[in-house]
């Protein structure tokens, strides 16, 4: 069955309990008096209710009349985005662009180019989400993803994808203050580490298969859900384990972590801007090109 209801009308509604009276309303709409009143008989008729009352000389909307036009001035509004929307797509500019940020950076690193792109006053909508290892690229694979921020090593099948590495982060093997392991006085084996509980995130993928890294075999182990909170749970002797040595300079500097020296060389992380070759939208080239061009401080 089609709706009864329009846009056209809730404008009419609109106008009059702005300015109080059909007359009025008649004016601000540019109409004829008697094409506002058909207007809100012919709505009154199809819905089968009153919507105004006279009071004096102005009109007032009944209860029923204000629930329609409450909920109404929504459908106004989102048609109004709608419009502008359409508009601004047209002009090359995306409605929306989702944006990925790897749990190794923190989220200010992508603040200032926030800041910059929000002058251009594009009207383009930003969303921002955090992922953990193989979820950036899981992100992005399966579409929840227009642009991932320090991903790590690409997988096998990188197809319609474009990427470049911004940095790389060195990782350190960190405990709290007085834990046991930093009063050993030499470089730690493997048989030193199994006695502790290692912290882990938890790799955020939703289809690829789970990323488990710089875990010694035979560690009991706690799982979190982000770095930060990875850092909080070594900060506070809940377990051991590798971090981002960019992550935790001010813990280091204070004293609250401390880096103790394993018996073998530690890895280092390539950081990497991933964007999809296919998407020619203005918003995502200035991201990529800005970020390119600023680079990546850690």
């Amino acid at each position: 069955m089609a709706t009864k209801l329009t846009l056209e009308a809730l404008e009419v509604l609109d106008a009059i309990d702005r300015k109080g009276s059909f007359a009025a309303a008649a004016a601000a709409l540019y109409r004829v008096p008697s094409a506002v009143t058909y207007t809100v008989r012919k709505l009154e008729q199809d819905l089968g209710v009153s919507l105004f009352q006279r009071e004096g000389r102005r009109s007032l909307l009944t209860p029923a009349g204000r629930v329609l036009l409450d909920q109404g001035r929504d459908l106004l509004d989102a048609a109004q985005r709608l419009v502008e929307t359409t508009r601004q797509v047209s002009r090359g500019w995306e409605s929306r662009i989702n944006i990925a940020v790897d749990s190794i950076l923190p989220f200010e690193v992508i603040y200032p180019h926030l800041e910059a792109f929000y002058r251009l006053q594009t009207g383009v909508e930003i969303n921002l989400y955090e992922e953990v290892l193989g979820g950036t690229w899981d992100a992005i694979g399966e579409g929840r993803a227009d642009l991932l921020l320090g991903a790590p090593e690409p997988p096998p099948n990188t197809r319609g994808l474009r990427y470049c590495r911004l940095a790389e982060a060195e990782w350190v093997f960190a405990v709290a203050a007085r834990h046991p392991l930093t009063s050993v006085g030499r470089a730690l084996a493997e048989a030193d580490l199994q006695a502790y509980r290692a912290v882990i995130v938890r790799d955020s993928s939703r289809r690829a298969p789970p990323l488990t890294r710089r875990v010694f075999d035979q560690q009991a182990v706690l799982r979190v859900a982000t770095i930060e909170q990875k850092i909080e749970a070594q900060r506070r002797g809940l377990g051991v384990g590798f971090l981002p040595r960019h992550r935790i300079a001010g813990q280091l500097r204070r004293g609250e972590l401390v880096v103790v020296p394993l018996g073998r060389e530690t890895e280092s992380t390539p950081l990497h801007l991933v964007w999809k070759s296919n998407n020619k939208g203005n918003g995502l080239s200035w991201f990529v090109e800005n970020i390119r061009r600023r680079g990546l401080k850690l």
